[in-house]
């Protein structure tokens, strides 16, 4: 099935089962809505986030639907240090054994605003929480996703990750080098390991940080985060073995 397109891909019930799959960003948006959904399928899901209150509600939201207990590991991409990311790692081996998906949905906006007038600090923190903080947690994971048959890394990227537009600064450069890593890491795990490596582009998404980002837009035109669970759930599932290295628009 590697060439299918997955944003048309229609999950089966039981398309996720027994898997164990780490959601970044899921105490809201597309990361919450995927954790929800992976659930929905039979998948064990980390709900990581730096908000515990809002991880809480969706562990609870999972749990009234039906679904595998998840469990929450707080982390705050901006404060974490080596401790961190080993507790996280020595928590995960130790209630699962290892990790089957690791899906990088966290990452910060910034500011919209010329290069000229970018904020420096601002543009180092979005740098460290989208690029810094999703090559430290993949390569902390990558043991544990070694040990999965079936394993596969998914990554968040952008409508400007391909051709950059004005004033979107260091969101589009982050994104820019998520597609870069992206690209190297599946090259690397291609012939050695059972990980695949992808990325995908969510498109226009109903989220808080469109609405910081487009301030005057009509919220009720921007389709919901559902409409960007097909393309996650097929690179996150076994439909998508054999595929790698590749970018899909969820939309």
């Amino acid at each position: 099935m590697a060439d299918q397109e997955p944003r048309d891909y229609v999950a089966v019930p039981g398309a996720l089962q027994d898997r164990v799959i780490l959601v970044t960003g899921a105490s809201g948006g597309i990361g919450a809505e995927l954790a929800r959904n992976c659930a929905a399928f039979g998948a064990r899901v980390v709900l990581m986030g730096r908000n515990v209150k809002k991880l809480e509600s969706v562990y609870d939201s999972i749990l009234a639907a039906g679904g595998p207990r998840p469990s929450i590991a707080p982390l705050d991409f901006e404060k974490a240090d080596a401790s961190h990311y080993s507790a996280l790692v020595d928590g995960v081996r130790g209630e699962f054994g290892h990790l089957d998906g690791l899906a990088h949905l966290a990452g910060q906006l910034g500011e919209v605003a010329p290069i000229e007038h970018q904020d420096v600090v601002t543009w180092m923190r979005v740098m460290h929480v989208n690029v810094n903080a999703a090559f430290i947690l993949t390569q902390a994971l990558l043991p544990l996703l070694r040990l999965s048959q079936d394993a596969s890394i998914v990554f968040t990227t952008s409508g400007v990750s391909q051709r950059a537009r004005a004033y979107w600064g260091a969101y589009a450069v982050s994104k820019f080098a998520i597609e870069g890593l992206m690209q190297v890491l599946a090259d690397e795990t291609d012939t050695l390991t059972s990980i695949r490596v992808n990325s995908v582009n969510p498109g226009r998404i109903r989220t808080s940080m469109r609405a910081r980002a487009y301030p005057g837009e009509d919220a009720g035109s921007v389709p919901l985060p559902s409409e960007a669970m097909p393309a996650y759930l097929y690179l996150l599932g076994p439909a998508s073995r054999g595929v790698t290295g590749r970018r899909f628009d969820a939309q």
